[in-house]
């Protein structure tokens, strides 16, 4: 609202590619997330959606600097556990855990609170704290039988912790409650179900055993039907 008509729609249509492609085709969104800076880089929403784009690429510095300078202009806390993500994707989870400890994650909404969580866990496993990891997982949102959008993510990290500690038979338990949970596959919880009941999957038909069955005596039976026609024919003729 605060650019010239014709800016702001040119601004526009570059974040909506961004929304479009940044889970297809992250390198695109951040093509276009650089076009959006270049036209309006005193725009919170547009150095969110720039920081949103780098972070799908892995360009964390990029992506952490861009958030920053939207929490500035916004004056919001809801970019905080992103930021601790980047942190963690520049190798510094001890960054991480810090702002985990900040007053700024009391001002979060609950799913902003589980993702700091999440975060947080993360960070403890980048330090080879297993058991620490599984403990901050532990909460009244991981316990609760309700569905919410981030429920999936949140027992499928559990499961994936317990796992790495070697607690197998509670992780396939999480796993599965992860798996209940995901409605729309944010997860890859039923392969991870998969490879621990030792199944594996592979096509039915490959293209290669069906030409190997042609040339095996597989009748077409079409071909069968024609040669019949044939025989009724010739003892017509007869």
């Amino acid at each position: 609202m605060s650019l010239p008509k014709g800016l702001a729609e040119d601004v526009s249509r570059n974040l909506v590619m961004v929304a479009q492609l940044i889970d297809e085709d992250p390198e695109k969104a951040y093509g276009y997330s650089r076009v959006a800076l270049r036209l309006a880089s005193r725009v919170a929403a547009v150095r969110e959606a720039a920081g949103f784009a780098a972070y799908a690429t892995q360009k964390y510095s990029e992506a952490l600097a861009e958030f920053r300078a939207a929490r500035r202009m916004s004056g919001g806390v809801e970019l905080w556990p992103v930021m601790a993500d980047c942190e963690r994707g520049l190798g510094r989870p001890e960054r991480a855990l810090a702002m985990a400890g900040e007053p700024e994650v009391q001002k979060l909404d609950k799913a902003g609170q589980v993702e700091m969580r999440l975060v947080a866990a993360g960070a403890r496993r980048d330090l080879g704290q297993l058991d620490a990891a599984i403990v901050t997982l532990q909460s009244p949102e991981l316990a609760s039988s309700a569905v919410h959008p981030w429920t999936a993510r949140l027992r499928y990290a559990y499961a994936d912790a317990l796992l790495a500690a070697g607690r197998e038979q509670e992780a396939r338990e999480w796993f599965g409650k992860a798996l209940e949970a995901d409605k729309d596959g944010a997860t890859d919880a039923s392969d991870r179900l998969a490879e621990m009941d030792g199944v594996e999957f592979v096509d039915a038909f490959d293209e290669d055993e069906s030409d190997d069955s042609d040339e095996s005596g597989v009748v077409d039976l079409e071909d069968e039907d024609d040669e019949d026609d044939e025989d009724d024919r010739d003892g017509d003729k007869g």
